[in-house]
């Protein structure tokens, strides 16, 4: 059964008409409510399944992302995100080696967890609870709703121009197309020791089948690559209406070094 099939279908609506009940029956105002709000929940499910055929439709590789069994592939991400994002540390291995050889009990650290980053990022004074990257009031006869092409295309390359790098948090709110682009321009725009979050990561890398490919270019690679940046990767179950299953899902969480 494919996933656009396994959606839930609507339940069927009453096939009783309350406005041709008797005006003198009790219940007849509770029927209108009832009958209001199963239209409102039939519509609501017809909207998430348009939505998602709408987007498989626009793009095929979309069904990847939303896979149920992509959670099988969770070691195969978890070896590209170390090998790709962790960098060496010479006082970490001197610490573990002579750790070792007085005979003291094994260090577990977590290499990729993010307390480091977000240590960081809460020290900083002047935080700013929105990101200036969406703030897209200040462009004339632009919508909000157009912020994220907008964002691409025009609006952070002019903030750029302005000299307004100095942004203590940027959150991309990530298309799944052009992830590489997004961060590039979040990181200028982010000031020395700010935090950069660039969303639906593990999503684009299904999408495009790039979990499990060894040495292919992908978002974690140049991530990895960037001397700008020091990031990890924060997997997450996500759930979404369009989607009767449980989404695996992930975002980058970095900090600009100084």
């Amino acid at each position: 059964m494919s996933l656009l099939s396994g959606l839930a279908s609507p339940a069927p609506t009453p096939t009783s008409d309350p406005e041709s009940a008797p005006p003198n029956r009790p219940h007849l105002r509770d029927l209108r409510s009832q009958n209001r709000f199963q239209s409102a929940i039939n519509s609501s499910i017809m909207d998430s399944q348009e939505q998602l055929r709408a987007l498989v439709e626009q793009d095929k590789n979309m069904l990847r992302s939303v896979d149920f069994d992509n959670f099988r592939s969770a070691p195969q991400l978890d070896a590209q995100a170390r090998s790709a994002l962790l960098r060496p540390n010479a006082r970490l291995a001197a610490a573990l080696c002579e750790s070792s050889a007085q005979g003291l009990p094994p260090i577990k650290r977590a290499a990729v967890s993010p307390a480091s980053r977000r240590a960081r990022v809460t020290s900083n004074r002047n935080r700013r609870q929105a990101p200036r990257t969406w703030r897209c009031k200040n462009v004339g006869g632009t919508r909000r709703r157009g912020a994220p092409r907008l964002a691409r295309r025009t609006f952070c390359p002019r903030l750029v121009e302005e000299g307004r790098k100095n942004s203590n948090i940027v959150f991309v709110a990530a298309d799944m197309v052009g992830l590489g682009e997004q961060f590039d321009w979040a990181v200028k725009l982010t000031r020395p020791n700010g935090c950069i979050f660039l969303d639906d990561v593990v999503a684009s890398l299904y999408k495009d089948g790039q979990v499990g490919e060894g040495g292919e270019e992908n978002i974690l690679t140049r991530v990895g690559k960037d001397k700008r940046v020091q990031a990890t990767l924060v997997p997450i179950v996500a759930c979404h209406a369009m989607v009767p299953t449980p989404i695996f899902n992930g975002f980058i969480f970095g900090t600009r070094l100084g």
